[in-house]
């Protein structure tokens, strides 16, 4: 894996960020969870999904008995964008070479939420027409297992977006980490 240097200037988010968004977790793992774009606390310990969204991805993944721990988790940009805004194509695109080295060679790419979704696989539309469908995504001319699934901050407000949430860890839990 390849990761930014820690003066990073690929792109204008580095102007404002506390820290880079590294993924955490197991890093050989065969599942990689990759989330939008660090929010606040993120930014602040330069760790993916520790504030409200991780501790709701926290919970869910306990409840299918799934430990973070195995799986490795990131985000498809490394800095936190001015005012969580949804990241720039041209930001996304600076981060890309350190994403697909992260995902390069795994087993599932789970992308959690719209932003996140439209990165790797393209798709605008809505997101209930491919949450926890089986896709392909190309990582670097490779043919990657992707699927789509709601962002943790989305089950806030959507009762049904908890329970696909769920139903997603659960999928891989029970496939690809056995």
């Amino acid at each position: 894996m390849i990761s930014p240097d820690k003066d990073c200037h690929l792109c204008d988010l580095c102007r404002k960020r506390t820290n880079l968004v590294l993924p955490t977790g197991d890093l050989g793992s065969p599942v990689v969870l990759v989330g939008e774009a660090p929010g606040e606390n993120e930014d602040l310990q330069g760790k993916p999904f520790v504030g409200r969204a991780g501790d709701i991805l926290n919970k869910i993944m306990e409840e299918v008995g799934l430990e973070r721990g195995r799986v490795m988790i990131t985000n498809t940009v490394k800095c936190r964008p001015p005012m969580n805004r949804v990241p720039m194509p041209e930001e996304m695109a600076a981060c890309r070479p350190f994403l697909n080295s992260e995902l390069k060679g795994r087993k599932v790419v789970v992308g959690l939420g719209k932003s996140a979704v439209k990165d790797l696989l393209g798709y605008e539309g809505p997101m209930a027409k491919v949450v926890n469908t089986r896709q392909y995504i190309d990582v670097d001319g490779e043919k990657v297992l992707f699927i789509p699934t709601y962002h943790p901050m989305a089950c806030v407000y959507r009762k049904n977006a908890r329970e696909d949430l769920k139903m997603t860890m659960a999928m891989i839990k029970e496939e690809f980490l056995p």
